[in-house]
């Protein structure tokens, strides 16, 4: 549109050719990756509640028995034993939880004999939330738009030519054996093979809708459908079998909505409902609707940088863009990889990973003043609490709510997979209950913070129940450093320990951040007084022998000296417990030394420290690292690659650039590097809940208003 930037948009002059290369939409609940095809057209679809299976009781009925053994192990020096106990009785039955899975895919095939042609686009508008394509084949300029609608529910697919009667098609929803052959179709010699071996049906239900349904695999799976209608300007529709044909119209809209029995056990009156709807508003409504819908979150902010630095404004763009499209009010949270998948066994099961990366990508939410992005992840830990106290009386015999290191939609809270070095972690609900706070400290919304208060106050109450004191200090046992190893006296490796650095870091945060909402609240609960007494012994942040933030209690060396998580120094970002000269310094060197070793080789560690960086005030280093990230962990889409795609570092990299210009609590221009020499920012969120515009030259604030 005009008067857009090069930071607006991303562009390409042909087809995707693989998934990495398809652009995303989303309204929240649906995702669609557009590939653009000139032959075939593939939109690979996604709805946020297919998962597989249902609630699983996956406690261990050993557990409760063994914690004490696995503890006077620890104490005794056995880790190996230690370990081999937690992974046999403190590991779920099963050890993995539900995972995502993708909906199906919409196959547009057009009647041509070859896929040839000239003049091809396919553009990505950012800042509009619109996916074009256009080219020029048989003499005719022809066009695409798709927009995923969030007031109105669907996916829009909208066809158009320059000359009247050239659009002709036949669709195919499809769920199975992903072929995704692109040729003609005319030249494809199987024709589906394996598209529906995952679904129930595939009917026609009118001239103009087709509608597929099926379950989830696994024992009390949800019920799943996707439906399409078309609508013709001129030209014929009819009904071939499952697929619904075009020929000789001179424009078509293909609406796609979606729905699950999580959300409504009447999945079809559903989209049958929401197919009516859209259908009744026509093209021109629903695409002014969404504009305006889009438009209201997205043009909050700005972001000006100098001009040879419209990448990097890009980037920031494009992690608003993914936000708003991944998760709004009445979604779920953005996992893994935000709505979009293809795989129906996903890496890492595309689930949320709570031990930093679902909190990693709402880093950005409340200074970009989008909290209604930030309410699916709510929800989500309200869905957890039940399920969290749960497994805290029956695993360990305590009181409160506690998570692991993973979660899943139906909010489990037991530990996920065997790993020595990342399951038998107990803090998952402590991190995400800080989001609670960070929310209520951006909105100052006290009906909220009320509403959220036993939670914070359950996770809190389980810390309380499951620590030790050792040494004097506040202790976790077992517990581990995410994700990383240290090296046992006789030789080998350890992973489980007895107090690590992270632990205390997020002890003292929430125990800090419950007593702060409690004189908000003046709830008058006995917790608060228990809390209280505790938080003196939870063990400062403490720098070992080599000058470097000590990893874990014991001054241990680690195994993975550039491992990629950096645990230790949660305190620094996203927390606030490493402040002070001596402890900025040592955790600069702890920073120095993982990257010397090779830390930042994935995308979401890369953008964790560039969010490092601009805590220590480093403005060049956090740059450097920018850049880093964009030069070796983007795909071609700019998707965040971890390797595979993982969306966390999208958002981690944008929260990164924020920070370097308006610090946690709000310092101005906190670590600007040296080409950053003039900028501006707009409608940025303070704590507190006030804007900010800025504007600075060479280096200097030459305009600032708060309103």
């Amino acid at each position: 549109m005009h008067g857009q930037k090069p930071s607006d948009f991303i562009s390409f002059d042909k087809p995707a050719s693989c998934w990495n290369e398809a652009f995303p939409a989303g309204n929240g609940r649906m995702g669609a990756m557009v590939f653009g095809g000139v032959a075939t057209e593939l939109l690979q679809l996604n709805e946020d509640s297919v998962w597989y299976g249902g609630p699983k009781d996956r406690i261990n009925p050993s557990a409760k028995d063994s914690l004490p053994k696995i503890r006077a192990l620890i104490d005794e020096g056995r880790i190996s034993e230690a370990q081999d106990l937690c992974a046999l009785a403190l590991s779920g039955t099963p050890d993995t939880m539900s995972h995502y899975e993708p909906l199906c895919n919409l196959y547009v095939l057009f009647g041509y004999d070859d896929d040839s042609c000239t003049d091809y686009s396919r553009v990505l508008d950012i800042a509009n939330s619109e996916i074009r394509v256009s080219y020029v084949k048989d003499g005719a300029r022809f066009t695409r738009s798709v927009i995923a609608s969030y007031p109105d529910k669907v996916i829009a697919l909208k066809l158009g030519c320059d000359k009247d009667g050239m659009i002709s098609f036949r669709t195919q929803l499809a769920r199975g054996n992903i072929t995704w052959d692109m040729r003609p179709y005319k030249q494809q010699v199987y024709r589906n093979p394996g598209y529906n071996s995952c679904v129930d049906s595939v009917r026609c239900s009118s001239p103009s809708t087709c509608v597929l349904t099926g379950r989830c695999g696994g024992t009390g799976a949800n019920g799943f459908a996707c439906g399409i209608r078309v609508l013709a300007d001129g030209g014929e529709v009819r009904t071939v079998g499952g697929s619904i044909e075009v020929t000789g119209a001179d424009s078509a809209l293909i609406l796609i909505a979606a729905s699950t029995e999580f959300y409504d056990k009447d999945i079809k009156h559903h989209i049958d409902s929401v197919l009516n709807s859209a259908s009744g508003k026509g093209c021109k409504a629903l695409w002014a609707d969404h504009f305006a819908d889009y438009g209201s979150l997205y043009g909050r902010t700005s972001l000006t940088l100098p001009d040879e630095e419209w990448e990097v404004v890009r980037m920031f763009n494009f992690g608003k863009y993914l936000m708003i499209s991944g998760s709004r009010e009445g979604s779920q949270p953005l996992n893994l990889q935000g709505i979009w998948n293809k795989d129906t066994d996903p890496a890492w099961g595309s689930k949320f990973t709570i031990n930093i990366n679902t909190e990693m990508n709402y880093w950005p939410c409340e200074v970009l003043d989008l909290p209604e992005c930030h309410m699916p992840l709510f929800d989500l830990i309200e869905r957890m609490k039940p399920r969290g106290e749960e497994v805290a009386s029956k695993m360990y015999g305590m009181r409160g709510f506690v998570a692991h290191h993973n979660t899943d939609i139906f909010g489990d809270c037991a530990p996920q997979d065997t790993c020595l070095s990342s399951t038998y972690w107990v803090l998952g609900a402590a991190w995400l209950c800080l989001h609670i706070w960070e929310h209520y400290r951006y909105t100052c919304n006290v009906d909220f913070l009320r509403s959220h208060f036993d939670t914070m106050v359950q996770a809190a109450v389980f810390i309380a129940d499951y620590s030790v004191v050792d040494d004097g200090y506040l202790t976790l046992s077992p517990t581990i450093s995410p994700e990383n190893e240290y090296e046992l006296p006789g030789g080998g490796k350890g992973c489980v320990c007895k107090g690590a650095s992270m632990d205390d870091q997020i002890i003292y945060e929430l125990f800090d951040a419950v007593m702060a909402a409690d004189n908000v609240l003046h709830s008058g609960r006995p917790e608060i007084e228990e809390i209280r007494d505790l938080l003196p012994l939870v063990r400062p942040v403490t720098v070992g022998t080599d000058g470097r933030i000590m990893e874990w209690h014991k001054d241990v060396k680690e195994t993975d000296s550039g491992h990629r998580h950096i645990s230790h120094l949660f305190g620094l970002f996203p927390g606030t417990t490493i402040k002070g000269d001596e402890l900025l310094s040592a955790a600069s060197k702890t920073l120095s030394a993982r990257l010397e070793s090779g830390s930042g080789h994935t995308g979401w560690s890369r953008a964790w420290i560039i969010n490092l960086y601009a805590a220590l005030g480093q403005g060049d280093e956090a740059y450097k690292h920018i850049k880093l990230l964009m030069e070796n962990s983007l795909l071609p889409n700019l998707f965040d690659d971890h390797p595979p795609f993982q969306i966390d570092g999208n958002f981690g990299l944008v929260s990164g650039i924020v920070r370097m210009i308006l610090g946690r609590e709000g310092k101005l221009l906190p670590a600007l590097p040296s080409v950053w020499k003039d900028g501006s920012i707009k409608g940025f969120k303070l704590p507190g809940g006030s804007l900010i515009d800025l504007v600075w030259e060479d280096y200097k604030v030459v305009s600032k208003e708060r309103y």
